[in-house]
């Protein structure tokens, strides 16, 4: 299994509408082929240390490396970083292995 942490913000005061943008594909992501968990989630409030009020993170488990990279190329993931662009400011993505 690959898990992958993406760790996004958004342009200041813009992670509401980000995070409105990407839950609308949650559903697409999820019906790929080889998608465990697509989650966005993001700071409890009080929590210290914070990510911050313009950052979420992106939970996800793929059963394989070729599922993650048909995900990346998927169209819908095109579609989606175009209408965002402007939306963020940075994007951070690791991807991990059980250790």
């Amino acid at each position: 299994m690959i898990h992958v942490v993406a760790i996004i913000t958004a342009q200041p005061g813009k992670r509401d509408a980000l995070l409105e943008a990407f839950k609308g594909i949650v559903p697409t992501v999820e019906a790929e082929a080889g998608c465990i968990e697509y989650a966005p989630v993001v700071d409890v409030a009080g929590a210290n240390p914070a990510f911050g009020a313009d950052t979420f993170v992106v939970i996800e488990k793929w059963e394989s490396m070729a599922a993650l990279k048909a995900h990346g190329a998927a169209p819908h993931m095109a579609a989606y970083s175009a209408a965002t662009k402007d939306l963020l400011a940075s994007a951070a993505v690791h991807v991990l292995s059980a250790a």
